[in-house]
């Protein structure tokens, strides 16, 4: 066990555990999205590799993207080659609409500004810089049965949405 997550709290240790600073307890990191150099060296580790399944691959309409996940979430690590290696961002998932519209609230009331929103068709996200430059995403994710269309291929959009409508 991690000691910090452990110990007693003392001066200058980790608080207790809880909610108490008002994010809602059941956010939780729902993916990673990478550049990477090579896209196929990338495939073959994480799905080859790590064993993880491809979701959705955008090279099919030019794009070069893929995500992959573990059982049927929509992806846990998105892959591209936008950029130099390194972080996209990273996403945190709350758990429906209305958490996310108090996030989204409570960083406006700390001076914080959302760049923009999109409607990713199974999920709803705002996007944002941390003050060191990571990218980072907030989002929640839509009932399972609208991240398929009727053939079963997942529903992969990127819509700008007021962040209002959040």
């Amino acid at each position: 066990m991690n000691p910090l997550m452990t110990a007693r709290r003392s001066a200058g240790t980790l608080p207790d555990m809880s909610s108490q600073n008002g994010i809602h307890p059941a956010v939780r990191v729902g993916h990673v999205h990478l550049h990477v150099s090579d896209l196929d060296r990338a495939l073959a580790f994480y799905h080859d590799g790590l064993g993880f399944n491809l979701t959705g691959d955008g090279r099919s309409v030019g794009l070069p993207m893929a995500f992959l996940a573990a059982g049927d979430y929509h992806h846990h690590v998105g892959l591209n080659t936008f950029k130099p290696a390194g972080l996209y961002h990273v996403a945190f998932n709350y758990p429906d609409r209305r958490e996310l519209a108090k996030a989204v609230a409570r960083l406006k009331a700390h001076g914080y500004e959302v760049d923009h929103a999109t409607d990713h068709g199974g999920t709803v996200a705002v996007y944002l810089d941390d003050p060191d430059g990571n990218g980072i995403e907030l989002s929640f994710d839509r009932p399972r049965e609208t991240w398929y269309d009727a053939d079963g291929r997942p529903v992969l959009k990127a819509e700008r949405i007021d962040v209002e409508s959040i």
